[in-house]
C-alpha cells in the first residue's frame, strides 16, 4: 500500500514538474522577444516566478523524494540507474531554468527567443527516454 501511495504521488509530481519544464521555456521564448514593453515584461516575470517556485520546485522535490523512496521496493536495476541519469539531466535543466529566470528577473537576459524555442524540446526528449526505460525495463 505504501508503494502505491508513493507511486501515485510520484506520477503526479512528475506530471507537474514536466508541465513546468515544458512551459517555462515557452514563457521565456515570449519574454525574450525584443518587441515587448515594460508592463508585459513585468507580467512575464510574475508568471515565471510563480510557475517555478509554486509548481515546478515542489514537484521537483516530491519527484525526487518519492522516486528515491520507491527504490526501497524496486531495488537498483540497470534500467533504473539509466533512468536516474536522465532524471539528473532534467534536474540540471531545472536549475538552468532557474538561472534564466533570474536573468529575466534582473533584466539581464541576453538569450534569444529562438534559443528558448529549441531548448524547450529538451525535457520532452528526456521524458521519452524515461518512459521507454520505465515501461520496457530493457536492461
Amino acid at each position: 500500500m505504501i508503494y502505491n501511495i508513493l507511486k501515485s504521488v510520484h506520477i503526479f509530481s512528475v506530471i507537474a514538474w514536466m508541465a513546468g519544464l515544458l512551459y517555462l521555456p515557452r514563457i521565456f521564448m515570449y519574454h525574450a522577444d525584443t518587441k515587448i514593453n515594460k508592463e508585459t515584461s513585468e507580467t512575464f516575470k510574475v508568471m515565471e516566478r510563480k510557475l517555478f517556485s509554486i509548481i515546478m520546485t515542489p514537484a521537483f522535490i516530491f519527484t525526487w523524494i518519492t522516486g528515491l523512496s520507491m527504490t526501497h521496493y524496486l531495488g537498483f536495476d540497470t534500467w533504473l540507474i539509466l533512468k536516474l541519469f536522465f532524471v539528473l539531466l532534467l534536474t540540471v535543466y531545472h536549475f538552468l531554468c532557474r538561472k534564466w529566470l533570474t536573468n529575466f528577473a534582473n533584466d539581464s537576459n541576453k538569450i534569444t527567443s529562438k534559443f528558448f524555442r529549441i531548448t524547450n524540446e529538451i525535457p520532452a526528449i528526456f521524458l521519452i527516454a524515461i518512459i521507454i526505460l520505465v515501461i520496457f525495463k530493457p536492461f
